[in-house]
């Protein structure tokens, strides 16, 4: 039977109305097309040429509202800080000192949000959700902005569905001209995408309320990760799986890009995709002088080269190359490591090391405020530098150090502190400024004509020079029993020297004997035993001011027994390993020292250490 002429026409136009109503219900923005000339026939009536292009253009009204960007997450203003933060902060003089990549930022998280990434790169998927911008000139004239469906494709007027999820930009252009080209001839094509959808993704392990998230089109990985509290969660920025399609895609170092400035490995995301945190790693904090001062998470066997380049390396007002390793790890208090660049660059690093360049411009102080750093040494079993809570005492130093050792003479521990040098050298300044105006006056009332008195100020001038050489020690005297194996509870001060020394086996003997040396300890033996093996006084000794020294610092004199019976007791004391007996030189009694033969007991007391006494005499 003949189709009639009305058939003929709504065989026709029925195709090309139900794309057009297809198109519209696929879209919610707006779109006025106007009809297509058919194929072979000249293009419909003149409009205003398209800026840049030749020819006709198909009028488009104006765009719809887009749909609104995903909202941000509710990140905090503020976050709290880890307790590794607190202490690096503390260390830092309470300035806070947060892990690197996860300082609170939270205007900038939602500023960044908000705008997005500007530019779609060629290489984006195109995905449900997207909108396309598809402009055609040339013999046919039409601009669209298509919405792609949840089934990935997209309706062109007079050809129809095309799919396009997945595609590239230039795959999607050869794409729709191929499709084109089944009903148009001479024309030109472009495609854009105008806007990307949101995606959805799963975080999951060490962040702050794991699960999905809907991210603004073109988020990257480390955009969600900025986005995200993974610092409060002790998740890692250097360890973060990307997982797509159920198989590991990528491990992701978020340090690669905001140290190095490498964004190969920084993938965008696309829908389903997940985001698995791992557990943060080793940390550790770098302060000072460095460019970068901050706590940085490490990868396993982190060497010291490797934190001072995540540190920027040295500040310009860095104290040579001198770095201190604080170490706390596995210890009741931290221990000091002195190291030097680039000598010690390979030194490993563990979990909760601290590490401190020096500043020429700031004076050296505790890492912790109100803490105090002291010194140890002698048999310990760990000797080193220790900072300590400010009230750690002596005792606390030695556990600190790893207790001591097997030979430690625990009576003979040498405890020097700065202020009490500071005294001592006050006092025996003053005493040597006193002698030396006291020689000088005797001097003036003998005369100098004699060879005796030329003799005797030429040696009191060799002395003088002598102990102007010399300075105090500082040294306590610590209260102890001979045979203690406690120390006593003194309380520390920053700056504070701890020696424990080995035990001793001798007992020495000097000055004006005739046999002067250290002899074998005897703990059936006296001082006297002891003078009588070194000979004796000699001829020109003052045996009445001699003296002896324990090993805990602490000076025992004849003149202290009285007049009569000082000597006598002196000698009946029992002696004691480590002791060291001085016989002073029988001074002539017309000078000014008649009252002060035991000048050398006394400069001992000022401090001035045994060592240095034995050398002035």
């Amino acid at each position: 039977m003949p189709t009639s002429p009305f058939r003929r026409a709504i065989a026709f136009v029925l195709p090309w109305l139900l794309a057009v109503a297809t198109a519209h219900a696929q879209t919610p923005t707006s779109v006025a097309v106007e009809r297509l000339p058919a194929p072979g026939t000249a293009p419909a009536a003149e409009s205003a040429p398209a800026p840049g292009r030749p020819g006709n253009r198909i009028a488009t009204p104006a765009t719809a509202g887009t749909p609104p960007a995903a909202a941000p997450d509710s990140a905090k203003a503020d976050r709290d800080p880890t307790d590794f933060e607190k202490l690096a902060s503390t260390a830092n003089g309470g300035k806070p000192l947060w892990r690197f990549g996860t300082e609170p930022r939270a205007d900038h998280r939602e500023k960044e949000a908000a705008e997005g990434p500007s530019r779609v790169p060629p290489d984006y998927p195109v995905q449900a959700g997207d909108e396309l911008l598809v402009h055609v000139w040339g013999s046919v004239e039409g601009e669209w902005r298509l919405r792609v469906d949840r089934s990935g494709r997209i309706v062109l007027p007079r050809v129809g569905p095309v799919s396009v999820d997945g595609a590239t930009v230039a795959e999607l252009t050869q794409r729709l001209r191929e499709r084109l080209l089944t009903v148009y001839r001479s024309f030109e094509l472009s495609v854009a995408v105008t806007e990307a959808a949101p995606v959805r993704v799963r975080v999951t392990g060490f962040i702050t309320e794991p699960g999905e998230r809907v991210l603004p089109g073109l988020t990257t990985l480390s955009r969600a990760l900025s986005r995200v509290d993974v610092a409060g969660a002790g998740g890692s920025l250097r360890r973060v799986s990307l997982r797509r399609g159920g198989r590991d895609l990528l491990q992701f170092d978020r340090y690669a890009l905001l140290v190095r400035g490498q964004p190969g490995d920084d993938p965008m995301l696309q829908p389903g995709d997940v985001i698995h945190v791992e557990p943060v790693g080793p940390q550790v904090a770098v302060l000072g002088a460095v460019n970068r001062p901050a706590v940085f998470e490490t990868l396993p066997e982190q060497t010291l080269a490797e934190a001072l380049a995540l540190a920027g390396g040295f500040s310009a007002v860095a104290d040579g190359d001198r770095v201190e390793l604080e170490r706390r790890r596995g210890e009741p208090f931290a221990r000091i490591i002195p190291l030097r660049w680039p000598a010690d660059a390979e030194q490993r690093l563990v979990d909760g090391d601290l590490l401190r360049v020096p500043s020429r411009t700031q004076a050296t102080r505790p890492t912790l405020l109100g803490a105090k750093r002291v010194r140890v040494e002698g048999e310990v079993l760990r000797p080193g530098d220790y900072v300590l809570p400010p009230q750690a005492t002596l005792a606390d130093a030695v556990a600190a150090a790893g207790g001591t050792t097997e030979a430690a003479f625990l009576f003979g521990t040498e405890l020097r502190r700065e202020r009490v040098r500071a005294l001592q050298e006050a006092n025996y300044l003053r005493a040597l400024e006193e002698l030396e105006s006291e020689a000088a006056r005797l001097a003036t009332v003998r005369g100098s004509g004699s060879d005796n008195a030329k003799a005797q100020e030429s040696a009191l001038r060799e002395l003088m020079a002598r102990l102007r050489a010399r300075r105090p020690e500082g040294r306590l005297v610590l209260d102890a029993p001979p045979d203690t194996r406690e120390l006593p509870g003194l309380v520390l001060e920053d700056g504070d020297f701890v020696r424990v020394p080995p035990r001793s086996q001798s007992v020495g003997v000097f000055g004006n004997v005739f046999n002067a040396g250290s002899f074998v300890h005897d703990g059936q033996l006296r001082l006297g035993d002891y003078l009588a093996r070194a000979g004796g006084p000699t001829a020109s000794a003052e045996a009445d001011s001699m003296f002896v020294v324990r090993a805990n610092g602490s000076v025992l004199s004849a003149r202290q027994g009285g007049w009569w019976t000082g000597r006598s007791q002196f000698e009946e004391q029992p002696a004691l390993p480590g002791d060291t007996v001085f016989v002073p030189e029988r001074l002539d009694r017309v000078t000014f020292v008649q009252g002060a033969k035991d000048w050398t007991q006394i400069l001992y007391q000022l401090g001035v250490g045994l060592a240095a006494l034995l050398t002035i005499r």
